[in-house]
Protein backbone atom coordinates (compact mmCIF):
# COMPACT_ATOMS: atom_id res chain seq x y z
CA UNK A 1 0.00 0.00 0.00
CA UNK A 2 1.30 3.42 -1.08
CA UNK A 3 2.25 5.70 2.13
CA UNK A 4 1.96 9.77 2.44
CA UNK A 5 5.41 11.34 1.04
CA UNK A 6 6.03 9.09 -1.75
CA UNK A 7 5.18 9.69 -5.58
CA UNK A 8 1.64 9.63 -6.01
CA UNK A 9 0.73 6.38 -7.79
CA UNK A 10 -1.73 6.44 -10.82
CA UNK A 11 -4.01 4.12 -9.04
CA UNK A 12 -4.99 6.21 -6.82
CA UNK A 13 -6.63 8.58 -8.56
CA UNK A 14 -8.48 5.93 -10.11
CA UNK A 15 -9.51 4.46 -6.48
CA UNK A 16 -10.86 8.02 -5.29
CA UNK A 17 -12.58 8.62 -8.43
CA UNK A 18 -14.27 5.04 -8.15
CA UNK A 19 -15.04 5.64 -4.56
CA UNK A 20 -17.00 9.46 -5.20
CA UNK A 21 -18.93 7.51 -7.98
CA UNK A 22 -21.36 5.82 -5.97
CA UNK A 23 -22.96 8.94 -5.16
CA UNK A 24 -23.92 9.69 -8.84
CA UNK A 25 -24.01 5.85 -10.00
CA UNK A 26 -26.92 5.79 -6.72
CA UNK A 27 -28.27 8.81 -7.89
CA UNK A 28 -28.38 8.54 -12.07
CA UNK A 29 -28.81 4.77 -12.50
CA UNK A 30 -32.51 4.84 -11.18
CA UNK A 31 -33.52 8.08 -12.90
CA UNK A 32 -35.35 5.91 -15.95
CA UNK A 33 -37.17 3.19 -13.00
CA UNK A 34 -39.55 6.57 -11.84
CA UNK A 35 -42.63 5.33 -13.33
CA UNK A 36 -41.66 1.58 -13.25
CA UNK A 37 -41.07 2.20 -9.14
CA UNK A 38 -44.56 4.49 -9.16
CA UNK A 39 -46.76 1.69 -10.82
CA UNK A 40 -44.90 -1.40 -9.14
CA UNK A 41 -45.50 0.11 -5.48
CA UNK A 42 -49.21 1.84 -6.41
CA UNK A 43 -47.73 5.05 -5.43
CA UNK A 44 -49.36 8.27 -7.24
CA UNK A 45 -47.00 10.11 -10.22
CA UNK A 46 -44.18 12.10 -8.84
CA UNK A 47 -44.06 10.10 -5.92
CA UNK A 48 -40.43 8.72 -6.70
CA UNK A 49 -39.12 12.26 -6.72
CA UNK A 50 -39.75 11.94 -2.81
CA UNK A 51 -37.02 9.13 -2.33
CA UNK A 52 -34.45 11.19 -4.76
CA UNK A 53 -35.16 14.03 -1.75
CA UNK A 54 -34.48 11.87 1.13
CA UNK A 55 -31.18 10.58 -0.57
CA UNK A 56 -30.08 14.31 -1.18
CA UNK A 57 -31.30 14.65 2.45
CA UNK A 58 -29.25 12.00 3.64
CA UNK A 59 -26.10 12.99 1.89
CA UNK A 60 -26.66 16.24 3.22
CA UNK A 61 -26.42 15.45 6.77
CA UNK A 62 -24.29 12.71 6.49
CA UNK A 63 -21.58 14.38 5.29
CA UNK A 64 -21.26 16.87 8.10
CA UNK A 65 -20.92 13.69 10.47
CA UNK A 66 -17.94 12.10 7.92
CA UNK A 67 -16.36 15.07 7.67
CA UNK A 68 -16.08 15.53 11.72
CA UNK A 69 -15.42 11.50 11.61
CA UNK A 70 -12.50 11.68 8.94
CA UNK A 71 -10.77 14.10 11.17
CA UNK A 72 -11.08 12.40 13.91
CA UNK A 73 -10.52 9.06 13.02
CA UNK A 74 -8.65 9.21 9.92
CA UNK A 75 -9.79 8.40 6.28
CA UNK A 76 -9.60 5.02 6.30
CA UNK A 77 -11.50 3.65 8.91
CA UNK A 78 -14.88 5.72 7.80
CA UNK A 79 -14.95 5.25 4.54
CA UNK A 80 -15.11 1.80 5.02
CA UNK A 81 -17.75 2.02 7.79
CA UNK A 82 -19.93 4.19 5.63
CA UNK A 83 -19.34 1.70 2.50
CA UNK A 84 -20.75 -0.77 4.78
CA UNK A 85 -23.83 1.52 5.80
CA UNK A 86 -24.12 1.89 2.08
CA UNK A 87 -24.54 -1.55 1.04
CA UNK A 88 -26.87 -2.36 3.83
CA UNK A 89 -28.95 0.31 2.92
CA UNK A 90 -28.99 -0.64 -0.93
CA UNK A 91 -30.26 -4.40 -0.29
CA UNK A 92 -32.87 -2.88 1.78
CA UNK A 93 -33.94 -0.44 -1.35
CA UNK A 94 -34.01 -3.59 -3.34
CA UNK A 95 -36.42 -5.55 -0.74
CA UNK A 96 -38.61 -2.20 0.19
CA UNK A 97 -42.53 -3.11 -0.29
CA UNK A 98 -43.87 0.68 -0.45
CA UNK A 99 -42.64 4.40 -1.45
CA UNK A 100 -41.97 4.75 2.38
CA UNK A 101 -39.94 2.31 2.84
CA UNK A 102 -37.62 2.80 -0.24
CA UNK A 103 -37.34 6.52 1.19
CA UNK A 104 -36.07 5.64 4.23
CA UNK A 105 -33.47 2.58 3.27
CA UNK A 106 -32.81 5.43 0.51
CA UNK A 107 -31.73 8.09 3.43
CA UNK A 108 -29.47 5.29 5.01
CA UNK A 109 -27.14 4.15 1.89
CA UNK A 110 -26.78 7.78 1.38
CA UNK A 111 -25.77 8.57 4.78
CA UNK A 112 -23.39 5.51 4.41
CA UNK A 113 -22.29 6.81 0.91
CA UNK A 114 -21.58 10.50 2.00
CA UNK A 115 -18.31 9.39 3.08
CA UNK A 116 -17.09 8.33 -0.17
CA UNK A 117 -18.15 12.09 -0.95
CA UNK A 118 -16.00 13.51 1.61
CA UNK A 119 -13.18 11.50 1.77
CA UNK A 120 -11.30 11.07 -1.42
CA UNK A 121 -11.71 15.32 -1.49
CA UNK A 122 -10.16 15.31 1.66
CA UNK A 123 -7.17 13.06 0.82
CA UNK A 124 -6.63 15.07 -2.50
CA UNK A 125 -6.14 17.44 0.24
CA UNK A 126 -3.83 15.58 2.24
CA UNK A 127 -1.35 14.88 -0.66
CA UNK A 128 -1.53 18.45 -2.63
CA UNK A 129 -1.51 21.73 -2.91
CA UNK A 130 -2.78 24.95 -5.56
CA UNK A 131 -2.73 23.41 -9.30
CA UNK A 132 -1.10 19.94 -8.19
CA UNK A 133 -4.24 19.94 -6.62
CA UNK A 134 -6.13 20.90 -9.63
CA UNK A 135 -4.71 18.56 -11.67
CA UNK A 136 -5.16 15.85 -9.54
CA UNK A 137 -9.05 16.69 -8.62
CA UNK A 138 -9.27 16.48 -12.50
CA UNK A 139 -8.19 13.34 -12.94
CA UNK A 140 -10.63 12.01 -10.30
CA UNK A 141 -13.02 13.73 -12.38
CA UNK A 142 -12.04 11.96 -15.18
CA UNK A 143 -12.73 8.42 -13.45
CA UNK A 144 -15.85 9.89 -11.55
CA UNK A 145 -17.37 11.40 -14.75
CA UNK A 146 -17.86 7.57 -16.37
CA UNK A 147 -20.80 7.34 -13.11
CA UNK A 148 -22.85 9.68 -15.15
CA UNK A 149 -22.45 8.14 -18.26
CA UNK A 150 -22.76 4.64 -17.63
CA UNK A 151 -25.30 4.76 -15.15
CA UNK A 152 -28.16 5.31 -16.52
CA UNK A 153 -27.56 3.43 -19.01
CA UNK A 154 -26.97 0.67 -17.32
CA UNK A 155 -30.33 1.38 -15.52
CA UNK A 156 -32.21 1.19 -18.71
CA UNK A 157 -30.49 -2.22 -19.52
CA UNK A 158 -31.32 -3.59 -16.40
CA UNK A 159 -35.03 -2.24 -16.69
CA UNK A 160 -35.14 -4.69 -20.07
CA UNK A 161 -34.51 -7.76 -18.45
CA UNK A 162 -35.74 -7.36 -14.39
CA UNK A 163 -37.68 -5.23 -12.18
CA UNK A 164 -36.13 -1.36 -10.76
CA UNK A 165 -35.25 -3.71 -7.99
CA UNK A 166 -32.28 -5.55 -9.76
CA UNK A 167 -30.81 -2.01 -10.30
CA UNK A 168 -30.43 -1.79 -6.21
CA UNK A 169 -28.87 -5.29 -6.00
CA UNK A 170 -26.58 -4.01 -9.06
CA UNK A 171 -25.72 -0.35 -6.32
CA UNK A 172 -25.29 -3.16 -2.72
CA UNK A 173 -22.73 -5.56 -5.38
CA UNK A 174 -20.99 -1.89 -6.06
CA UNK A 175 -20.89 -1.43 -2.69
CA UNK A 176 -19.29 -4.45 -1.98
CA UNK A 177 -16.80 -3.89 -4.29
CA UNK A 178 -15.89 -0.35 -3.20
CA UNK A 179 -15.64 -1.94 0.31
CA UNK A 180 -13.11 -4.39 -0.57
CA UNK A 181 -10.96 -2.30 -2.84
CA UNK A 182 -10.93 0.33 0.29
CA UNK A 183 -9.81 -2.11 2.72
CA UNK A 184 -7.40 -3.55 0.13
CA UNK A 185 -6.09 -0.04 -0.96
CA UNK A 186 -6.98 3.13 0.50
CA UNK A 187 -3.76 4.64 2.42
CA UNK A 188 -5.11 6.81 5.56
CA UNK A 189 -3.33 9.93 4.69
CA UNK A 190 -3.98 12.15 7.66
CA UNK A 191 -1.54 11.61 9.99
CA UNK A 192 -2.35 10.93 14.02
CA UNK A 193 -0.85 14.07 15.18
CA UNK A 194 -3.37 16.04 12.49
CA UNK A 195 -6.59 14.19 14.27
CA UNK A 196 -8.98 16.29 15.73
CA UNK A 197 -10.97 14.67 18.27
CA UNK A 198 -15.09 15.43 18.65
CA UNK A 199 -16.17 17.71 21.25
CA UNK A 200 -19.75 19.36 20.39
CA UNK A 201 -18.07 23.19 20.94
CA UNK A 202 -14.60 23.07 19.05
CA UNK A 203 -16.62 20.83 16.46
CA UNK A 204 -19.26 23.95 15.92
CA UNK A 205 -16.28 26.95 16.61
CA UNK A 206 -14.35 24.82 13.55
CA UNK A 207 -17.65 24.96 10.67
CA UNK A 208 -18.40 28.22 12.23
CA UNK A 209 -14.44 29.43 11.28
CA UNK A 210 -14.21 27.75 7.82
CA UNK A 211 -17.54 29.10 7.49
CA UNK A 212 -16.39 32.69 8.58
CA UNK A 213 -13.24 32.50 5.72
CA UNK A 214 -14.45 34.72 2.85
CA UNK A 215 -12.39 32.27 0.22
CA UNK A 216 -14.17 28.96 1.17
CA UNK A 217 -17.63 30.58 1.44
CA UNK A 218 -17.89 32.39 -1.97
CA UNK A 219 -15.90 29.41 -3.62
CA UNK A 220 -18.46 26.86 -1.78
CA UNK A 221 -21.35 29.08 -2.42
CA UNK A 222 -20.37 28.82 -6.11
CA UNK A 223 -20.14 25.76 -6.21
CA UNK A 224 -23.60 24.85 -4.04
CA UNK A 225 -25.50 27.48 -6.85
CA UNK A 226 -24.25 25.55 -9.60
CA UNK A 227 -25.27 22.38 -7.92
CA UNK A 228 -28.74 23.52 -7.40
CA UNK A 229 -29.11 23.89 -11.36
CA UNK A 230 -27.72 20.32 -11.58
CA UNK A 231 -30.13 18.67 -9.50
CA UNK A 232 -32.91 20.94 -11.06
CA UNK A 233 -31.42 19.38 -14.59
CA UNK A 234 -31.44 15.93 -12.95
CA UNK A 235 -34.91 15.91 -11.34
CA UNK A 236 -36.20 18.08 -14.87
CA UNK A 237 -34.66 15.86 -17.28
CA UNK A 238 -36.70 12.89 -17.13
CA UNK A 239 -40.00 14.95 -17.55
CA UNK A 240 -38.81 16.80 -19.94
CA UNK A 241 -37.13 14.07 -21.80
CA UNK A 242 -39.01 11.09 -21.48
CA UNK A 243 -42.85 13.10 -21.16
CA UNK A 244 -42.15 15.87 -23.13
CA UNK A 245 -40.08 14.65 -25.84
CA UNK A 246 -41.09 10.74 -25.46
CA UNK A 247 -37.86 9.21 -25.11
CA UNK A 248 -37.46 5.38 -24.52
CA UNK A 249 -35.65 4.86 -21.65
CA UNK A 250 -32.57 4.02 -23.68
CA UNK A 251 -32.96 6.90 -25.63
CA UNK A 252 -32.93 9.39 -22.53
CA UNK A 253 -29.55 7.40 -21.18
CA UNK A 254 -28.13 8.34 -24.37
CA UNK A 255 -28.99 11.79 -23.90
CA UNK A 256 -27.61 11.63 -20.55
CA UNK A 257 -24.42 10.15 -21.47
CA UNK A 258 -23.67 12.84 -24.21
CA UNK A 259 -24.10 15.77 -21.54
CA UNK A 260 -21.80 13.78 -19.13
CA UNK A 261 -19.46 13.26 -21.64
CA UNK A 262 -18.74 16.60 -21.90
CA UNK A 263 -18.47 17.28 -18.25
CA UNK A 264 -15.44 15.07 -18.15
CA UNK A 265 -13.79 16.34 -21.13
CA UNK A 266 -14.37 20.34 -19.96
CA UNK A 267 -12.86 18.76 -16.79
CA UNK A 268 -9.80 17.26 -18.29
CA UNK A 269 -9.33 20.29 -20.25
CA UNK A 270 -9.21 22.62 -16.81
CA UNK A 271 -5.66 22.34 -16.52
CA UNK A 272 -4.71 23.74 -19.31
CA UNK A 273 -7.14 26.51 -19.18
CA UNK A 274 -5.66 27.01 -15.51
CA UNK A 275 -1.98 27.69 -17.23
CA UNK A 276 -3.36 30.11 -18.83
CA UNK A 277 -5.64 32.03 -16.96
CA UNK A 278 -4.66 30.95 -13.52
CA UNK A 279 -7.57 29.60 -11.20
CA UNK A 280 -9.44 33.02 -10.77
CA UNK A 281 -9.74 33.75 -14.07
CA UNK A 282 -10.51 30.19 -14.91
CA UNK A 283 -13.96 30.76 -12.51
CA UNK A 284 -14.47 34.24 -13.97
CA UNK A 285 -14.83 33.38 -17.33
CA UNK A 286 -16.96 29.95 -16.94
CA UNK A 287 -19.20 31.45 -14.60
CA UNK A 288 -20.05 33.84 -17.34
CA UNK A 289 -20.41 31.81 -19.75
CA UNK A 290 -22.20 29.15 -17.71
CA UNK A 291 -24.56 32.12 -16.87
CA UNK A 292 -24.94 32.96 -20.72
CA UNK A 293 -25.62 28.93 -21.85
CA UNK A 294 -28.20 28.65 -19.10
CA UNK A 295 -30.27 32.24 -20.11
CA UNK A 296 -30.27 30.43 -24.07
CA UNK A 297 -30.96 27.11 -22.43
CA UNK A 298 -34.51 28.92 -21.42
CA UNK A 299 -35.31 30.78 -24.34
CA UNK A 300 -34.79 27.16 -26.03
CA UNK A 301 -37.40 25.76 -23.39
CA UNK A 302 -39.76 29.04 -24.33
CA UNK A 303 -39.11 28.23 -28.05
CA UNK A 304 -40.14 24.38 -27.36
CA UNK A 305 -37.47 23.70 -30.22
CA UNK A 306 -36.95 19.75 -30.76
CA UNK A 307 -35.18 17.65 -28.11
CA UNK A 308 -31.41 17.77 -29.85
CA UNK A 309 -30.96 21.26 -29.57
CA UNK A 310 -32.03 20.56 -25.84
CA UNK A 311 -29.51 18.16 -25.32
CA UNK A 312 -26.56 20.28 -26.91
CA UNK A 313 -27.34 22.83 -24.80
CA UNK A 314 -27.78 21.13 -21.48
CA UNK A 315 -24.24 19.56 -22.76
CA UNK A 316 -22.45 23.21 -23.29
CA UNK A 317 -23.81 24.25 -19.73
CA UNK A 318 -23.04 20.98 -17.82
CA UNK A 319 -19.54 20.93 -19.81
CA UNK A 320 -18.72 24.23 -18.35
CA UNK A 321 -19.10 22.92 -14.29
CA UNK A 322 -16.37 20.73 -15.49
CA UNK A 323 -14.34 24.08 -14.92
CA UNK A 324 -16.08 25.18 -11.78
CA UNK A 325 -16.31 22.08 -9.66
CA UNK A 326 -12.22 21.08 -9.97
CA UNK A 327 -11.11 24.32 -9.70
CA UNK A 328 -13.60 26.09 -7.08
CA UNK A 329 -12.96 22.77 -4.69
CA UNK A 330 -9.26 23.46 -4.96
CA UNK A 331 -9.92 27.24 -3.98
CA UNK A 332 -12.46 26.54 -1.01
CA UNK A 333 -10.43 24.22 0.49
CA UNK A 334 -7.14 26.02 0.20
CA UNK A 335 -6.54 27.35 3.54
CA UNK A 336 -8.00 24.47 5.20
CA UNK A 337 -5.23 21.84 5.27
CA UNK A 338 -5.41 20.88 8.92
CA UNK A 339 -9.76 20.14 8.69
CA UNK A 340 -9.97 19.38 5.02
CA UNK A 341 -12.08 16.58 6.19
CA UNK A 342 -14.52 19.54 8.11
CA UNK A 343 -14.27 21.72 5.17
CA UNK A 344 -15.00 18.70 2.81
CA UNK A 345 -18.22 18.06 4.61
CA UNK A 346 -19.45 21.52 4.54
CA UNK A 347 -19.00 21.74 0.98
CA UNK A 348 -20.74 18.94 0.05
CA UNK A 349 -23.81 19.46 2.92
CA UNK A 350 -24.08 22.81 1.14
CA UNK A 351 -24.54 21.58 -2.48
CA UNK A 352 -26.73 19.06 -1.32
CA UNK A 353 -29.05 20.96 0.56
CA UNK A 354 -28.88 24.13 -1.97
CA UNK A 355 -29.22 21.70 -4.07
CA UNK A 356 -31.97 19.63 -2.94
CA UNK A 357 -34.24 22.93 -3.10
CA UNK A 358 -34.23 22.86 -6.46
CA UNK A 359 -35.52 19.17 -7.01
CA UNK A 360 -38.16 20.44 -4.11
CA UNK A 361 -39.29 23.15 -6.19
CA UNK A 362 -38.59 20.74 -9.31
CA UNK A 363 -41.79 18.90 -7.98
CA UNK A 364 -43.70 21.72 -7.19
CA UNK A 365 -43.19 23.37 -10.80
CA UNK A 366 -43.62 20.83 -12.72
CA UNK A 367 -45.78 20.78 -16.13
CA UNK A 368 -44.68 18.41 -18.68
CA UNK A 369 -42.62 21.05 -20.54
CA UNK A 370 -38.52 21.96 -19.95
CA UNK A 371 -39.89 25.67 -18.78
CA UNK A 372 -39.16 25.19 -14.58
CA UNK A 373 -35.94 22.85 -15.31
CA UNK A 374 -34.43 25.43 -17.79
CA UNK A 375 -35.57 28.83 -15.38
CA UNK A 376 -34.41 27.25 -12.54
CA UNK A 377 -30.91 25.89 -13.97
CA UNK A 378 -30.74 30.22 -15.17
CA UNK A 379 -31.63 30.83 -11.77
CA UNK A 380 -28.73 28.63 -10.78
CA UNK A 381 -26.17 30.11 -12.75
CA UNK A 382 -27.31 33.84 -11.86
CA UNK A 383 -26.30 32.74 -8.20
CA UNK A 384 -23.43 31.10 -8.76
CA UNK A 385 -21.79 34.37 -10.92
CA UNK A 386 -23.52 36.47 -7.57
CA UNK A 387 -20.70 34.08 -5.45
CA UNK A 388 -18.23 34.62 -8.15
CA UNK A 389 -18.25 38.26 -8.26
CA UNK A 390 -18.26 38.03 -4.28
CA UNK A 391 -14.64 35.77 -4.28
CA UNK A 392 -11.60 37.22 -3.02
CA UNK A 393 -8.62 37.29 -5.20
CA UNK A 394 -5.88 34.52 -4.41
CA UNK A 395 -3.18 36.52 -5.26
CA UNK A 396 -0.03 35.62 -6.72
CA UNK A 397 1.84 32.09 -5.56
CA UNK A 398 3.53 33.92 -2.27
CA UNK A 399 0.14 34.63 -1.27
CA UNK A 400 -1.23 31.39 -1.60
CA UNK A 401 1.20 29.48 0.10
CA UNK A 402 1.08 31.92 2.65
CA UNK A 403 -2.60 31.14 3.19
CA UNK A 404 -2.33 27.43 2.85
CA UNK A 405 0.16 28.21 5.89
CA UNK A 406 -2.18 30.49 7.91
CA UNK A 407 -5.05 27.63 7.81
CA UNK A 408 -2.84 25.16 9.32
CA UNK A 409 -3.77 26.64 12.21
CA UNK A 410 -7.95 26.43 12.28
Amino acid sequence: MWKPGGRIPGWLPILLGFLQAVGPVSTDMYLPAFPAIEASLHAPPGSAQVTLGTWILGLSLGQLVQGALADRFGRRSPILAGTLVYTLGSVGCALSPSIAMLSAWRFLAAFGASASAVIPRAVVRDISEGHDAARLMSRLILVLGAAPILAPSLGGLVLQWSTWRGIFWINAGYGVVALAVSAWRLPDTQPRARRTPIHAGPMLRRYAAILAERGFLTHALMMSFCSFSLFAYLGGSPVTFITHYRFTPGQFAVGFGVVAATYIAASQLNMRVIRRFDLDGTLRRAATLYLALNAVLLALALLDVPAPWMVLCLALTQGVTGFIFPTATVGALRRHGASAGTASALIGTMQFLIGASSGFLMGLLTDGTALPMAGLMLLGAALAKAADMCRPAAGGAAVVEAEIGAGAQL
